[in-house]
């Protein structure tokens, strides 16, 4: 008897021979040599969906694990903590210097006891003890700008802009002001528009009375769940165990979903993020670090530090850089107005010699060149082909829109989450990482009570024995974190 698999049956963000288009592309941008295998990708890529096709994938997969680098890359992009520290602007790279100061950096129990007593590791010098009430306020301002700002992104979670924006201009919501709601999509839309085909469900902020589960927000309330249970000496290996524990395999997608399958097989981080992984370099990663800047106001280095632990399990290069870039930009924002100055103290995390970096200056040349928002984000357009899942789903083209709406927005909480969302791209994502960075910097107090008024600070998820949680709750425990209890 022989026992075969249904591939029709299988997900198909975890089966490796559907996506080997996005292998291919992904391995020439992160500069492996291997041009000369691409007519026999294309190949593999026609043939039916069946076990020739699977062991044809598993070939490749090999040729890419053991490729070389293309002589003459022109980026430097480590995935070990150290490496990425050593590349961080300010360090030698050339010379291999960087490593003493390394060394001088406090350790994450220091890092800890520096957060509570409200010491900032990006200035060097003690900002004297939090005023427990404004702290208190910055964390769930937090937890809130970023459940709003991800329902306002939900609701056209993988429209393209094609579509968005005339849903946006028909309805008087262009430039975009407001959540979209139930009645501004027209028969003909629903009918006709691809992103509205065949879809059972879509989450206006009319017809619900929470935030409706998101992978977003379940990251976020996992790290917290980690943090309680391990506290700040957590490794990749126990992260890996809490996904396994925490969720079902539905409940994740693209990089993390092939990381779980890895899990289960045995396939442990750091090699879980690699084998077979064509969405390494993708945006899941980016959506996971936010608690590790909220348990670390104005201590970058820890935030990035616990960021890299957890993204070196599905993630290399910029897919890791984007989780540290998004927590040190939190710890920062929790201690600093400045919108440049936030961004940069995240950009000062990661490698310099880095794509994500390199992409990242470019949006704030453009915006201190002075070029119209709208010129900046059609450029992103122009670089980035939104049609793909690679340039859609990719880390360093959504960590340029967040770049950009924070930059545009310029400190205004609704414009910048809709600058983030009417962009297009990973509308949820994009909409709760620009609306965390805004929370946690000017407080819950900050945010319009138009964007919070649908969540009735209540939180769904899909994390087992959690199916709601009280976001006064989540900022509690939160504090506790802060504080070392």
């Amino acid at each position: 008897m022989k026992i075969q698999a249904d591939y029709t049956k299988t997900r198909m963000d975890a089966l490796y021979a559907v996506h080997l288009q996005d292998e291919y592309r992904q391995s020439v941008a992160e500069g492996k040599d291997i041009e000369e295998y691409q007519a026999l990708f294309c190949a593999v890529d026609r043939m039916p969906l069946d076990e020739h096709k699977a062991a044809m994938a598993d070939v490749l997969s090999e040729i890419v694990l053991n490729a070389p680098m293309k002589e003459g890359y022109a980026y430097e992009e480590p995935s070990d903590l150290e490496g990425i520290r050593r590349l961080r602007p300010g360090k030698d790279a050339a010379c291999g210097c960087g490593n003493k100061a390394l060394e001088e950096t406090p350790g994450l129990e220091e890092a800890s006891r520096n957060a509570a007593e409200g010491v900032s590791e990006s200035s060097g010098k003690g900002a004297g003890k939090w005023d427990e009430e404004a702290l208190r306020d910055k964390i769930h301002g937090a937890w809130m700008g970023r459940i709003c700002g991800c329902l306002l992104g939900k609701t056209v979670e993988g429209i393209r802009t094609d579509e968005l924006i005339p849903l946006l201009e028909q309805s008087g919501n262009y430039p975009m002001h407001r959540y979209i709601e139930s009645g501004d999509v027209s028969p003909y839309m629903r009918e006709n528009y691809r992103f509205f085909k065949g879809r059972q469900q879509v989450f206006f902020a009319d017809q619900v009375s929470f935030m409706p589960f998101d992978d977003d927000m379940n990251y976020v309330v996992m790290a917290q769940k980690l943090i309680e249970k391990y506290g700040r000496s957590f490794t990749p290996y126990d992260m890996s165990q809490e996904w396994l524990r925490l969720q079902p395999m539905t409940s994740y997608f693209t990089a993390e979903a092939v990381a779980y399958r890895n899990f289960s097989l045995g396939i442990q981080p750091p090699d879980s993020a690699v084998y077979q992984n064509p969405f390494r370099e993708w945006i899941g990663a980016q959506i996971r670090g936010d608690y590790f800047g909220y348990i670390n106001p104005g201590n970058p280095q820890a935030a990035a530090e616990l960021a890299w632990r957890d993204a070196s399990i599905s993630h290399v290069k910029n897919g890791i850089y984007g989780e540290m870039f998004v927590a040190a930009m939190l710890a920062e924002a929790a201690v600093k107005e400045d919108l440049e100055e936030i961004i940069r103290g995240g950009m000062a995390q990661i490698p310099q010699t880095s794509r994500l970096y390199e992409h990242l200056e470019k949006v704030i040349g453009w915006y201190n060149s002075g070029i119209s928002e709208k010129e900046c984000f059609d450029r992103i357009h122009e670089e980035w082909d939104e049609h793909t899942l690679y340039g859609w789903c990719h880390t360093i083209s959504n960590a340029m829109i967040v770049a950009a709406s924070l930059l545009y927005g310029r400190g205004d909480y609704g414009k910048s989450i809709c600058l983030a969302v009417q962009t297009g791209f990973d509308t949820d994502c994009n909409g709760a990482t620009v609306g965390s960075v805004l929370g946690i910097r000017g407080g819950a107090s900050s945010i319009p009570e138009e964007w919070t008024r649908p969540i009735h600070e209540t939180l769904e998820t899909t994390i087992f024995g959690m199916d709601k949680a009280a976001v006064k709750d989540l900022a509690d425990m939160t504090m506790r974190h802060i504080q070392g209890r």
